[in-house]
């Protein structure tokens, strides 16, 4: 059996990596490898042909839409009409619920520090120690795990 795991760059992986092998597992069998990390910034835009799921204008359309709307209605009582009071409030939404948006992806970049896999973890075992390696693993922080069986070969399956 194959098991797969993530640990943060920290002295827990040199913890995990003891504690198996006092635990039975030979250091042949434990292989540990770092991954590169990312050196050019997350582009803000979307294009085409590559798209990661968050969106710049979802902000942007729902304020744009509550102050046209909101330009809409007081836009009878105030001198220039409803379609221009409205245009000005969608507008304004749109620009304001942008700004928003783009302060709060800088901020996040800079300011919070996210959990990341630095370190991958494969350990080759018998099925028999599977609950072992494994709770040893998330004793000793592991982000993510999982466990690939093969057979009586060593061919995975």
């Amino acid at each position: 059996m194959l098991v797969i795991t993530t640990f943060e760059n920290s002295i827990f992986i040199e913890l995990a990596i003891s504690s198996l092998e006092q635990k039975g597992i030979p250091k042949e069998q434990i292989f540990a490898a770092p991954l590169d990390k990312r050196t050019e910034p997350r582009q803000l835009f979307d294009t085409i042909h590559r798209a990661d799921g968050f969106s710049m204008f979802d902000t942007a359309a729902i304020l744009g839409t509550c102050f046209m709307l909101l330009g809409a209605i007081y836009g009878y009582v105030l001198k220039w009409g409803p379609i221009i009071w409205g245009t000005i409030g969608a507008v304004t939404g749109l620009l304001v619920g942008f700004l928003i948006k783009l302060w709060t992806v800088k901020k996040g970049k800079g300011g919070n520090k996210k959990i990341s896999a630095e370190i991958i973890l494969m350990i080759r075992c018998e099925d028999y120690q599977w609950e072992t390696v494994e709770k040893t693993l998330w004793d000793y922080k592991a982000l993510g795990m999982t466990r690939i069986r093969d057979d009586k070969r060593g061919k995975i399956k």
